[in-house]
C-alpha cells in the first residue's frame, strides 16, 4: 500500500456558492478533476502524456457522498490514490479534507477509462502503466455503493434543460469539463423539484433547500463545443425528507445518451442546517409523480 498524494489544496470563494448557502455540487467537481489530474500525472498520464501519445484516462463514472458541508472561506485539501486497476480503466479514490478542522467532508470514486482521444476508443493500460498504478494503490474505506432499480427508459421524465456547449467549458482533454455537466445537472434538478412545489418561491420564503448528499454519475460519450445538450429528469423516491431523481442527458438532434446522474437529497432546513420534513402537500405532490423502476 502506497501513502496517499495530496492532490489539491485551496478555498472556497464566495462566487462558488450556492443557493444553499454552501459549496455548490459542479464546484466540488471542478476540484475533482483538478485532483484526478494531478494523480493521473503522477502516474505518467497526465497532459503531458496526452499530448504526446494522444491517449488518456477519461471519467467514465463517479461516485461521490458529501458527509460535510463547506462554506464561503472554507480551507480544504484533497487526498488521492488508486484503488483499482483493470485492463483498460483505474479507479481513483478521492477524500476531500476541510484543512482547517481535519474532517472528512466527501469521498469521490472515479473511474476512469485509458481511450484514444481522437474517438474515445478503449485502449488497455500498459504493464508499465498498471505497475505505476499498483504502485499508487492505497486501502479504500469509503461507504459502498447501493446499486437502485432505475427506469428502462424515458417515458414520463420532463425536460428540465437544453443549452448548447461553450468552447470555454473544455478541459485538457478537449471535450466538456465535469463541473459543467454537474452545472447542467443541477439546474435541472431545480426544474424537477419545482414540480411538485419545492419551488424558488417557497425554498426562499420558508427558508429551505435542497442539500445533495449523493451522486452517481456516468459519462458515456464526451461533449464538444457546440453541441446541443439535453436533460430530461424523473422522481424517483420520496422519503420524510428524502429524495431521488435521475437525470438524463442527451445530445440533440440525435438522441445520443452522453450521461445521466442520479441524485439524493434532503429538504433541509436553512437555519439549522439539518434535513426537516418535507410539508404534506408537497410530499403528496410528488408521489404523484414517481416514475415507476
Amino acid at each position: 500500500m502506497s501513502d496517499w498524494l495530496e492532490t489539491y489544496r485551496g478555498s472556497v470563494f464566495r462566487w462558488e456558492v450556492d443557493h444553499n448557502d454552501h459549496l455548490t455540487v459542479a464546484s466540488y467537481f471542478a476540484r475533482l478533476a483538478d485532483a484526478g489530474l494531478a494523480l493521473l500525472a503522477a502516474l505518467g498520464l497526465g497532459p503531458a502524456y496526452m499530448t504526446r501519445a494522444g491517449r488518456g484516462c477519461v471519467t467514465a463514472d463517479c461516485y461521490a457522498r458529501y458527509a460535510r458541508e463547506l462554506r464561503a472561506g472554507d480551507v480544504l485539501h484533497v487526498a488521492s490514490g488508486v484503488i483499482g486497476v483493470e485492463a483498460d480503466a483505474l479507479v481513483l479514490g478521492h477524500k476531500l479534507v476541510d484543512s482547517a478542522s481535519g474532517e472528512l467532508c466527501t469521498t469521490v470514486e472515479q473511474r476512469v477509462r485509458h481511450v484514444e482521444l481522437a474517438d474515445r476508443a478503449a485502449v488497455p493500460l500498459t504493464a508499465e502503466q498498471r505497475r505505476a498504478a499498483q504502485a499508487r494503490h492505497v486501502a479504500w474505506d469509503g461507504p459502498p455503493r447501493e446499486r437502485r432499480p432505475r427506469p428502462w427508459g424515458l417515458e414520463g421524465f420532463r425536460d428540465t434543460a437544453r443549452d448548447t456547449v461553450k468552447p470555454w467549458e473544455l478541459d485538457v482533454s478537449g471535450a466538456s469539463a465535469l463541473a459543467h455537466y454537474i452545472h447542467r445537472f443541477s439546474a435541472s434538478n431545480g426544474h424537477a423539484i419545482a414540480a411538485f412545489g419545492l419551488t424558488p418561491g417557497y425554498l426562499r420564503a420558508e427558508r429551505r433547500g435542497f442539500s445533495t448528499f449523493e451522486f452517481q454519475l456516468e459519462v458515456a460519450a464526451p461533449l464538444r463545443a457546440g453541441d446541443l445538450v439535453r436533460v430530461r429528469s424523473a422522481l424517483l423516491h420520496v422519503g420524510a425528507s428524502s429524495m431521488r431523481v435521475l437525470h438524463v442527458m442527451t445530445r440533440e438532434p440525435d438522441g445520443t445518451r452522453v450521461a445521466a446522474l442520479e441524485q439524493l437529497g434532503v429538504h433541509l432546513d436553512m437555519d439549522a442546517r439539518r434535513p426537516t420534513p418535507l410539508p404534506d402537500a408537497i410530499r403528496d405532490r410528488a408521489r404523484a409523480l414517481l416514475i415507476p423502476t
